[in-house]
């Protein structure tokens, strides 16, 4: 008997330590399990599970803002790709985010533009040569090469977003050239594309480039991406064929106890939902009303204005043409379109001659008649050209209102500080027009005097920024406005917004090759 028990309680001890040496293995086997990323050649393009783990396996992917990634399906650095087609030039942003919490973190930006040229440099200006406009984006691709470590290339996404001047060409050429760049960005590069049925070369609707730049702006401002409750910024982007304004209307309770205002429904009410927060937005993009295109459309209405008076004759178009938007005493060759129907042909070319004093109210005049504010609304109240627009007055009294790419281009280098009034603004477009001495207070600012001498438009540009903003959106003339290029070091514009969705593979990507370690 005791022989027995002794075996028995030897097993008993035995199976006891067998049964921890194995609950250790497995401890341990979990805690590797945790603690090591996992390597990038476990991705199966397609499958759709992020690569990578949430520790860094290298100094080229980690962070100095955490050691971990706040959920172990994303990775902790992640870079995004988007390039900006616009109607001068093409840009990419090359940005770099880390997942630390809930919300991923810009950390970086690297910025890159096409060389300007005559004529601009952006694909639209290739015209029918669609293999030309797709080796335009060379150099900007060689940026990302560079940047972009080698172990997260392969699941780093790229988009290219086409605005305004792509849309001009007509769908036969700007289809031919949207193929021609996806063609060669997925053949030549490491980088996957968004797939074409999700938009990844693709011409922008203009109300997503408004969201965008809106979500953009709120987001690098902190008022978007976090739990708070926090009122936004409205964004008034100014770009060469196109402008659009986004903003989140507040509307009162009504007075008499009933049911609150609200805003209408139409293609104007734009429902977004980030960060765990949903925004109701207003939303417009006036095709035809960017900068270069405003230029048009007051040239065209000083072409017009003179043909009036001379019904039958053609004579004065080989005369230079007195243009109270040009600078004293400064001229310009210009071709102006005037419509294919029209009794001049579809396109003259004119000498425009600047006063010989100042006439910056003759000017302001002639940019308000290019906003058709006498035109039918079918949903009051509108703006103008018939688009309907909730009162910001009303509506958006006292947030901030930011506006951006041209409306900084032309104010900033004039001195004009990040936040000033509208009527600021009509003081300094009244001092540009009337040109002579009224320059001299510009010679105290680095690059002013040449930036007005390099550009006669200066002029009509600041007119019709005015009349845009005072008359057209109706926006009171005590009204303070911030221009903005960058917020905390990073670009404004549409990029961001745009590119934030894109850090998930469910935006319409899958890695590009597998990797092995």
């Amino acid at each position: 008997m005791p022989e027995k028990l002794q075996a028995a309680w030897m097993n008993q001890s035995q199976r006891a330590r067998y049964i921890k040496t194995g609950c250790l293995i497995t401890f341990v086997l979990l805690v590797i399990y945790y603690i090591t990323p996992s390597n990038y050649g476990n991705t199966i393009p397609g499958r759709g599970r992020f690569p990578g783990g949430d520790v860094a396996s290298d100094p080229s992917v980690a962070t100095t803002k955490c050691t971990r990634s706040y959920s172990k399906e994303k990775p902790l650095v992640q870079y995004a790709l988007m390039i900006d087609a616009g109607s001068t030039g093409s840009r990419i942003h090359v940005y770099r985010f880390n997942n630390c919490g809930p919300t991923p973190e810009l950390e970086d930006e690297i910025f890159k533009m096409t060389e300007k040229k005559e004529g601009g440099s952006g694909l639209s200006s290739y015209n029918s040569d669609a293999e030309g406009a797709a080796r335009s984006l060379d150099v900007l691709m060689d940026v990302a090469v560079q940047n972009v470590p080698d172990k997260l290339k392969a699941c780093t996404p790229l988009a290219v977003k086409a605005t305004a001047g792509l849309r001009k060409l007509g769908p036969e050429r700007s289809d031919a050239i949207l193929k021609a760049v996806r063609n060669r960005l997925d053949t030549v590069y490491p980088f996957p594309l968004v797939s074409e049925e999700r938009g990844g070369v693709e011409v922008m609707d203009g109300k997503d480039e408004g969201v965008y730049a809106w979500i953009t702006t709120n987001y690098l401002l902190g008022k978007i991406g976090g739990p708070d409750n926090t009122p936004t910024a409205a964004v008034f982007d100014l770009g060469g064929g196109s402008t659009q304004i986004v903003f989140q209307p507040t509307f009162k309770q009504a007075v008499d106890g009933g049911m609150p205002e609200h805003l209408q429904e139409g293609d104007h009410k734009y429902d977004l939902s980030f960060g765990g927060r949903d925004f109701t937005l207003y939303q417009h993009s006036y095709m035809g009303y960017g900068l270069m295109e405003a230029r048009n459309n007051l040239h065209r209405v000083v072409v017009e204005g003179v043909h009036d008076n001379n019904p039958t004759s053609e004579a004065w178009l080989k005369k230079p043409i007195l243009n109270p938007c040009l600078g004293v005493g400064m001229s310009r060759e210009v071709d102006v379109s005037m419509g294919e129907d029209h009794d001049l042909g579809p396109t003259v070319t004119v000498n425009m001659t600047g006063p010989p004093t100042g006439s910056p109210a003759q000017c302001r005049a002639l940019a308000e008649k290019t906003l058709k504010k006498d035109a039918e609304c079918g949903l009051a109240p509108c703006a103008f050209n018939g688009v309907h627009q909730p009162s910001l007055e009303k509506t958006f009294a006292r947030e901030d209102i930011y506006l951006f790419s041209y409306f900084y281009d032309r104010t900033f280098p004039l001195g004009m500080p990040e936040s000033f009034t509208l009527r600021e603004l009509k003081d300094l477009t009244a001092r540009v027009c009337q040109g002579g001495d009224a320059w001299k207070v510009f010679e105290s600012i680095p690059g002013a005097m040449e930036e007005l001498q390099d550009r006669p438009e200066t002029c009509l540009d600041l007119n019709f920024m005015l009349a845009l903003l005072h008359t057209g959106y109706e926006m009171p003339i005590d009204r303070e406005v911030k221009i903005a290029k960058k917020i905390k070091g990073n670009e404004l514009g549409w990029c961001l917004g745009a590119s934030l969705p894109l850090l998930s593979q469910e935006s319409g990507w899958s890695c590009k090759i597998s990797r092995v370690s």
